[in-house]
């Protein structure tokens, strides 16, 4: 059997009738870039989050360190975030001109580990990026109490966690900001790129509206700006999806429980945790083997196997050969967990449109390395969930 990894053509042919109307009515209209679509989804979306504005930029890259600049964070500046994700968070602070601060994550939800942070607040720290990691939220209540205690900025990446929320608190409500993708791989991603910005501070609105579109926000009146807008095509098959999208999320997360349910008493991997009263909505399925020299074997199993298995950001950030280190980056601290994370990280086949056969296969295959390698298997905990658990996690 093969099993793919996205399902990007089948959610295409789901929605074709209202994605394909909203392009007609796109073409239509002859207006492609900062027309009527956008502006309807825009609405749409900040309506979606329960929040005041939505600002439609062209990637999430631009969406993170646009609002960096809008908030005046830039040369000189520190801002806080955690290595185990996608070097786009941390790129977006160099590229604001800032220094990227990394703290360790939490060893059980692998987002940033809110007792890590306090080390690594200096009288330059200007701000914290928390990540909500594989679709489920960091723990926000406790990064936004931090916050207020060191008058610090919070912007969330929210490149993989829309639809999801924490224990009684909405991604975007405890911060200043939160930051969405809509490359096609997210949750909510469109034929392409894209990307937004959504939250209630109305200064913070006006100047990424300014930033995006060569710093105006009327004919012919310019500042400094750059160019990042999302087109109306894209804004229109975002418009179609975001209907679907709890519902979508929901099949994830049937896919998931069938996973975790499936793959219990496997004694070399750990499995993904959903913390009480949180809401995962399993952007990834990642699983980690419990040494990490048995990543890559339990993987080429996989994939021998007809299954499209991936790793994802299975080199830390500060890992990376192309880190800047120095004055643009630091880490404080131990990062142990996040580097964990990295080299026992496997993604399973997740995407709404799995069907039992397939996600059964996968388990399948998953317990036929396991049952092989009893003998290495241990009762302890594994790099990914040693250690002493943090506050958003006990």
């Amino acid at each position: 059997m093969k099993v793919p990894f996205y399902g990007h053509v089948k959610q295409y042919h789901y929605l074709k009738q209202a994605i394909d109307a909203n392009l007609a009515e796109v073409l239509e209209s002859g207006a492609y870039v900062m027309g009527p679509m956008l502006k309807r989804f825009e609405g749409e979306l900040a309506r979606y989050h329960g929040a005041q504005f939505a600002i439609g930029v062209g990637n999430g890259t631009d969406a993170i360190w646009l609002t960096l600049m809008a908030l005046g964070i830039g040369p000189g500046d520190e801002v806080i975030t955690h290595p185990n994700t996608f070097f786009a968070t941390a790129e977006a602070i160099w590229i604001a001109g800032a220094t990227a601060v990394f703290v360790d994550s939490c060893p059980r939800t692998k987002c940033i580990c809110p007792d890590k942070i306090g080390a690594a607040i200096t009288p330059k720290t200007k701000a914290i990026i928390p990540v909500h990691l594989y679709g489920q939220c960091a723990d926000m209540k406790a990064i936004r109490k931090i916050a207020d205690q060191h008058h610090l900025r919070v912007i969330e990446d929210n490149a993989q966690a829309i639809g999801a929320h924490g224990n009684g608190f909405k991604i975007g409500e405890l911060s200043d900001a939160a930051t969405t993708s809509f490359i096609i791989q997210k949750n909510f991603g469109t034929f392409g790129d894209g990307g937004a910005v959504v939250t209630n501070n109305a200064d913070i609105d006006q100047r990424v509206r300014k930033l995006r579109n060569h710093g105006s926000n009327q004919r012919n009146v310019h500042s400094f700006g750059f160019n990042s807008r999302l087109d109306d095509l894209h804004a229109g098959i975002l418009s179609a999806k975001l209907t679907r999208l709890d519902a979508l999320n929901d099949l994830r997360r049937t896919w998931a429980a069938r996973y975790t349910a499936g793959l219990q008493g496997c004694g070399n991997i750990d499995l993904p945790v959903e913390l009480a009263g949180y809401r995962h909505v399993y952007h990834l399925y990642v699983i980690e083997t419990k040494k990490p020299e048995h990543r890559d074997g339990l993987l080429q199993h996989l994939v021998d196997s007809g299954i499209d298995a991936k790793t994802h950001y299975s080199i830390a950030i500060h890992q990376q050969a192309g880190y800047p280190w120095g004055k643009s980056a630091r880490v404080v601290g131990s990062v142990a967990n996040a580097e964990a994370n990295a080299a026992c990280c496997i993604s399973l086949p997740m995407f709404p449109e799995l069907t039992e056969s397939e996600v059964d296969y996968v388990i399948a295959k998953v317990r036929e390395w396991d049952q092989a390698h009893a003998a290495t298997a241990t009762s302890q905990p594994g790099m990914a969930t040693a250690g002493k658990l943090c506050g958003c996690c006990q």
